[in-house]
Formats: C-alpha cells, structure tokens, sequence
C-alpha cells in the first residue's frame, strides 16, 4: 500500500516569547459562495518533542479548528510500547478537556514492503471541533527515550464540509492564524515539517510535493464532485467485471441501505489506487473506532471523512481501513472503495484480511455497550455480506492467518495454517488489541443471533377482541394477535398468523400485529416469524373458541328485604340473580338504579332501596367472547307505620325523631298484638332496641314462625330485626305478639315494610 502524500501544516518557532507561527493553506479564490460553504478535508501533522528521561510531548499549543487527531511515527511494523495521551480545547467552550489515552496497540501493515513510508499509528481519536491540543507519550516503563519509536508526531484532522446537509451549519473556513500558545515554547521545542513528499513516492498530481500553500489541501470545493453530495442510503455502483474485479454474488438476505463514499463526501483523490479483492468474504470482523460516544449523529459523515483522511495521509494506507462503518443511530456507511457488495481487501484485522470484511462502529466500547441501533445494523450487514457465500453467521470457520501473531487471549498464530472463528468475530479474536472494547465484544453473541435467525424472543403478548379464560381464548370471530421479538424488525422477512396450522393472515416483518376472523368453532391461533434467512420460530398456539350465543339470566333480578337499619328513604334490601353462558361467563353488572360489577359466580349483593318509589333493577351478563345479554325488573319497598296496623291489647304511642316516620308503639302486656296485611313478596318487621326490650312471637298467614328477641346491649333504632321472602308476590298477613318476657316485657315497633 502507499502512503499518499500528506496535507500538512509546518510549524516553526519564531524565537522570543515562544510564538508559534502556523502557516497553513488559505482557501482558494474565485469558487463563490458556492466554495465558501463547503471546506475541504485538512491533516497536519506536528513533531513531539523529547521531554525526558522516556517522554516525548507537545506542550499546550493553539491550533486552527480540528476535530480529530491521533499520534503517529515512522515505521509501519513498529508497536509503541507506552502511553499516548492528549488533551484537547474545545472551540466552541475554550475549556480543556482532561487527559485522554490513545489506543496505540493498533494493527501493523498486512504487507509491510508495499509501503516503505507507511506510518505506525494510534487509532484516531474524535474530540469534535477544537483548536488547541497538548500531547505526552511516555515509555512503558518510563526509563529511556530510546524505547520510543523515532519520528513522533500528533496528527490532526479537520474533516471540513462535505455534504449539503453540513453546508447549512457549516460557518465561513479561515485557515491563516498566527497563534501563541498558552505555555512558551522553547527554541529547542522547533517544530518542523516531517511529511514531505519526494517525487519516488509516487503521489498524484494533487498531492505534488512542490505545491503551494493554495494547493496544499485536499481538494478544492470544486474539485470532487462528491463534496456536494448529501448522505443517502444507495451504495455506491459496484465497478463491471473484469479480469482482476470479480462478479457481485447475490445474497441470501436482503442488502440494508448504506450511505454512499460520496454520501458521506469522500474525496476519491485520497484514494487514487485500484481496489483489491479478496476470493470471498468467511467471516467478518467487528471493531470500534475508539473516541467519544457522545457525537451527534449528524457528525457521523465527518467522522468517517476523519478516518479515511487519518488512514490515507497519516497511516499512509491507500484507502480507509474499514469495509463499513456504522454509527450509533445505526446508519451505515461504505468504507473501502471497491463495490459493497464485492470481496473488497480492507486493511482492518492483521493476519486475516484475505478472507473477511470489517465493520467498525463509530465509538469506544470499552465499558459502554454499543446501541441496539447499531447492533442492529452490524447484524444486517454480517449477514448480507456472508449471504452472498451462503455462509451461517451464527456458525464457525477455518480461516488461513496470514501472519505469525498471539492474540487478545494468548492464542497463537502461525502463518499459514489454519484456525477455527466465529463468522461474526471481534477484532481481539485475531489480533493482541481490546478492538472492539469489551462491551461491544459481550454483545457479538447477540449479533450472531440477530444476523442468523431464526427470530429471537417471540412471544404472543395479546389476544385482543378475545376473553382469556383459564387457558382459552374466546371471541365472536375478529380477533388481532399481537406478539413482541428481541430480534430487530429490519432483520424478519415476514410473520404469519396461523389458524389450526394454516396460515391466515400475514405481516410485514416491522410489525407488530396482524387480525382476521375465526369462524364459529374451536381453533388453536399461533404466530410464526420468519427470519430473512428463511428461518422460522412459531409460538405456542393458544386455544380459541369463537362462539356469538349471547348469556342468559336464568333468574331474573329480584329483590329480598334484608335485616339491618331502615331510614324512610333507604331500605335494606338483597338483589338476587343468576346468569349462565353456553361458553364462559365473565361477569355481570348491576346498570340502574346505580351500577356495579360482580364476578360470574356471584349470584346476589347487599344493596339500599328508596321506599315509596318503583325502581328497575337492570343488569347486563357477559361472556369472554363479548357477547351480553340483559334482563330487568321493577320493585317498590313500602313501608307500613304502626298507625296502620290491626291492633289488639295495650300499646302506647311514642314520639322521637329517631323511631321510623317519629313515633311507634310500645307495649309491654303480654298477648298484645299488631297486625299488618299487604300483597307483595318479602316482609321485614322494624322495631327499636335495648337492653330492657322483651321478646315478640311472629306469626306470617295464621302460623307462628319464630320467636324474635328484641333485647340489644346498645340502644338501636329502627332495626329491620325479622325477614322472610317468597318466590312470588301474593297476599300475606304478619301478626307481632308481645311475649312479656320476666324483668323486660317491653316491645317496641316502628312498623312493616314489603315490597311489591
């Protein structure tokens, strides 16, 4: 691979107080509006100095805006063994940020002789616009300087504007500044170009190493086409088939939508070498880009031109690393030129690019989990892309290291021979790095899952215009299924509604209900998801009755007088009924004179009637299958005061606001009695009480029922103290006796009250 020549910036200390002079490229005259709003992708590169016994560093030092940066030194296949960290300024807050470690444990060269002047790198780091950055790299152990690779540098990185979209937020580029960095430099601390270009690297006309300062930059506005093109969601057209470009295979699974390199606004001069490919695609590999996660996902195109501008110019690749990239919000983009749907070589895993593809997601996930977004998009593209070699992500395969290496986990690795991934693999699988953060690497499992099928999670979470009971479902014949999945609707083909077995209904795989119509009769209802690999799960089927016979009361609502305090506009009284279906009964309610609800087995309710008035008493039966049924009566309580019953023997009258109607009768000679006669259908019989009360006989029709004990250790009033019901209303007499009992013969009524 070679290393394009660089966009840079020199840096020269001017002497005293340490000024810093930047002579950085101005924008080009003469493009208009049109190239004052979009601003070309720039990389500049400043040398870190010896600061130490095994340091090397860039004190705090102002910058133009950059949003993007990592450290780099000469030699490829070099490792840095120590810490890199930086801190940045943010543009916006002017405040420092605290200090941020630099993933260096970073893959070397697949080839190290294709790129003589290829750079060893740190991962690039996004710290959004800043303009002001300090750097340390310390030895591992802190004792020599000649422990550290020669040629340090800090890369940064302003991935300009692009796209239509960044145009509208983007502000006016000025790229001329003298700057004074906070803390003095040295005149030993000069910092010099270390990037030029000679004519033996080979670079294109753009990247000439004589060019001016106008001419330092990527491109100009005017010179990609891309630069003007806004994210969309085509890929780009895959190149025809040549001798060394092979035919895009077709896949098994459908192809997710992926924002184009000119989606995104790559600058294809970057990148002027032909693609490479691969035989196939095994495997893929899944990584992270490391960095913030708190980007905005509108900052994602810039990202990617961030990475592809730190691969080509710093690391000195010929192209972006990545096959695809994807972001947090789950938006994919094309990384490698080449064709996404052909076998692009990347250069994302050392030891493994010939037989796979790398998807990075933009972010660190070290300790964070990566967003079922974006998992969601990393199983989507696993499976297209090993679709098209009919190969399993959820399954294993033999892959041929091309490197001599020991991995994350101390596996070793000679090249040449052959060892067993995972189809989905993280990049610590193959190579001695955290890549892709041990978060997102716990969550490869539910990739592979995702990507595979058959559709994870699926349950039937409701049966609606159906009543459950027990463990059946009934309903008058439309019904709707809904049902929830873990596996993300983009990744299910279809699901379908089953009826004894039989599919009735079917919906899309985003979904999440469907309905249809039973026919009269007894069914079992399931729901079955079909994965886009063509695997099928189906949950268990649930018993369904559909049946339109509405419930029946087979006894009508009826009222009973029951015992307990009578007021002249409330009575105590019992409703009774019973209600039946031919399927289920689910409940019946009480609709007038006021409303409630019981429980199919309940079969009467302790209520209050107002006397002197007829009421309806209507209720409603349901069953589970929503069909009702209705019946209704009318009573009337009556109450009969003592004034108006058949007299005999000695009562005296009283008058109290708290005796029924103001006045009853008392007697306290034995045989004394009263009598009332009515038509209705219950009776009850209303006294006062206390501790001196006697007892009473009762006789109903001519014969004596019970003896009644008025005696109470509390005084009572207007006590409905006897009852008796009939099954039907006719004519009755009730005749009180006094019985004089010893010490307390007393008996005092308040009257009769029935109900007709």
């Amino acid at each position: 691979m070679k290393r394009r020549a660089w966009l840079t910036i020199g840096a020269v200390v001017l002497g005293g107080g340490g000024v810093v002079t930047y002579a950085v490229a101005s924008p080009s005259s003469g493009h208009g509006t049109e190239g004052q709003a979009k601003r070309p992708v720039r990389v500049w590169d400043l040398a870190l100095q010896s600061a130490g016994s095994g340091k090397r560093e860039l004190p705090r030092t102002e910058t133009k805006q950059f949003s993007m940066l990592g450290v780099s030194w000469t030699g490829a296949t070099k490792r840095l063994h120590g810490t890199a960290q930086v801190r940045t300024r943010d543009a916006g807050t002017g405040k420092w940020t605290d200090w941020q470690n630099l993933e260096a444990n970073v893959d070397p060269l697949q080839d190290p002789e294709a790129g003589a002047d290829a750079r060893g790198a740190s991962e690039p780091l996004w710290v959004g616009p800043s303009d002001g950055v300090q750097v340390q790299v310390v030895h591992k152990d802190g004792s020599t300087s000649s422990g550290l690779p020669k040629g340090l540098e800090v890369n940064l990185v302003d991935p300009g504007v692009a796209t239509a979209a960044e145009q509208k937020q983007a502000e006016p580029a000025a790229f001329v500044a003298d700057v004074t960095p906070s803390d003095s430099a040295s005149p030993t601390d000069s910092v010099t170009p270390t990037d030029s270009v000679t004519p033996s690297d080979s670079a294109s006309p753009s990247d000439s190493a004589t060019a001016s300062p106008t001419d330092s930059t990527s491109a100009s506005p005017s010179d990609s086409a891309s630069a003007s093109a806004s994210p969309s969601t085509s890929s780009s057209t895959s190149p025809s088939p040549t001798a060394t470009t092979p035919t895009a295979p077709p896949s098994t699974v459908p192809e997710p939508p992926i924002v184009s390199r000119a989606g995104w606004g790559a600058d294809e001069s970057l990148s002027p070498d032909p693609s490479d490919y691969n035989a196939d695609v095994k495997a893929v590999f899944v990584h992270h880009t490391d960095g913030t996660n708190d980007y905005s996902c509108a900052d994602s195109a810039s990202i990617v031109r961030g990475i592809y501008a730190y691969h080509t110019q710093t690391n000195g690749w010929n192209d972006i690393g990545y096959n695809f990239l994807v972001d947090k919000c789950g938006t994919i983009f094309e990384g490698r030129k080449g064709g996404v749907d052909l076998p692009v070589l990347g250069a994302h895993t050392y030891g493994w690019n010939r037989e796979s593809a790398g998807i990075a997601v933009l972010g660190d996930y070290t300790t964070t989990g990566a967003t079922d977004a974006a998992l969601e998009s990393v199983a989507r593209i696993a499976a297209w892309k090993l679709g098209q070699y009919n190969a399993d992500p959820a399954t294993t395969v033999q892959l041929k290291a091309g490197a001599t290496q020991t991995n994350y986990f101390g596996t070793s690795f000679t090249a040449g021979s052959s060892y067993t991934f995972n189809r989905v693999s993280g990049h610590r699988d193959g190579y001695n790095t955290q890549c892709p953060g041990s978060s997102l690497y716990a969550q490869l499992p539910t990739v592979r899952a995702w990507a595979s099928g058959p559709v994870q999670g699926l349950k039937l979470t409701s049966l609606s215009g159906a009543g459950l009971s027990g463990s059946t479902y009934y309903t008058k014949g439309a019904v709707t299924a809904k049902w929830s999945t873990t596996t993300p609707g983009s990744l299910i083909s279809k699901f379908e509604l089953l009826v004894d077995g039989k599919v009735a209904a079917t919906a899309s795989g985003t979904s999440t209900s469907v309905g249809t119509t039973l026919a009269a009769g007894t069914h079992t209802v399931a729901v079955r998801a079909v994965h886009q690999s063509g695997k099928t799960t189906t949950t268990a089927a649930v018993n369904v009755v559909a049946e339109t016979t509405a419930p029946t009361f087979t006894t009508a609502p009826k009222l009973s007088l029951r015992t307990g305090t009578v007021n002249t506009t409330a009575v105590p009284v019992t409703l009774g009924w019973k209600a039946a279906d031919n399927a289920a009964l689910k409940s019946v309610s009480l609709l007038t004179p006021t409303t409630a609800t019981f429980g199919p087995t309940t079969t009467s309710s302790s209520r209050t009637a107002g006397s002197g008035t007829a009421s309806t008493w209507s209720m409603k039966a349901y069953d589970y299958a929503g069909n009702t049924g209705t019946s209704s009566a009318s009573f009337t309580p009556v109450i009969l005061q003592e004034t108006s019953a058949t007299k005999s023997g000695s009562w005296t009258a009283r008058s109290s606001t708290s005796y029924l109607g103001g006045k009853s009768y008392s007697s306290g000679s034995k045989g004394a009695s009263l009598t009332w006669t009515f038509t209705g259908r219950s009776a009850s019989w209303v006294v006062s009480r206390a501790s001196t009360s006697g007892q009473a006989y009762v006789y109903v029709d001519g014969v004596k029922v019970t003896t009644v004990d008025l005696m109470s250790s509390t005084t009572q009033y207007r006590q409905a103290i006897w009852t008796k019901t009939w099954s039907s209303s006719a004519k009755h007499t009730v005749k009180i006796v006094v019985v004089g009992t010893s010490g307390r013969p007393t008996v005092t009524t308040d009257g009769l009250v029935y109900i007709k």
